[in-house]
């Protein structure tokens, strides 16, 4: 039609899921990614969808499974998603892992054409799992993603040796081979907890040629 403006819509983000178990490695390579695509690129973690405890007792709180999946608000991570594969702002919660509880405040997060989201279960649901364009699965051996988790959770989270030690042994490993270990099936991609920049710039092409 002669005369009439054609307005090209643009592309859908791409979104990748980066899946392992705790200590696998997950957020280093989600962060190694966003550092090649730069500002085309943002990150979320599942992490910040835990669910709010601040209605329970400081004392059930230390006691909640956490390494569980139903710890995690799955329709409010799904809701974001979706808002940023509209390219729209998404709002996303502010999780405090000293206290279990959200904060007040959200972080609005924007649309980018790649959107790198990593998490112990976004494979799982399929209602979720469907949303991403490249599915990532690390395989990390177990001493290594303990030590990793030591370091983090003492360092980072205010925790005891002796309780990180604890929950690895009690809720960590045997939630891992139940929830974790089995989203391999559904990967596209499956990396060595030890990989490198090879392994990264191969991705980001991956990344680049996925529809």
């Amino acid at each position: 039609m002669e005369g009439k403006k054609i307005i090209l819509k643009e592309p859908a983000p791409k979104l990748v899921a980066i899946v392992g178990g705790s200590g696998a490695g997950k957020t280093f390579l989600a962060h190694a990614l966003k550092r090649q695509f730069g500002k085309d690129a943002a990150v979320l973690s599942l992490d910040d969808f835990y669910r709010d405890r601040s209605h329970v007792g400081e004392d059930r709180r230390s006691k909640i499974n956490f390494d569980d999946p139903r710890a995690i608000d799955w329709d409010c991570l799904e809701t974001t998603l979706k808002q940023l594969i509209a390219r729209k702002p998404a709002q996303v919660p502010c999780y405090d892992f000293k206290t279990h509880c959200r904060g007040t405040e959200q972080k609005v997060m924007a649309a980018k054409p790649v959107i790198i989201v990593d998490g112990l279960w976004l494979l799982r649901r399929p209602s979720i799992r469907k949303l991403f364009n490249v599915k990532v699965f690390i395989e990390c051996a177990t001493p290594l993603r303990f030590q990793r988790r030591m370091r983090r959770d003492v360092d980072e989270r205010g925790r005891t040796e002796d309780s990180v030690c604890e929950q690895f042994i009690e809720t960590v490993a045997p939630m891992h081979k139940k929830f974790v270990q089995p989203q391999a099936k559904w990967a596209d991609v499956v990396l060595s907890g030890t990989f490198g920049e090879p392994e990264v710039k191969a991705l980001v092409k991956r990344i680049a040629e996925s529809q």
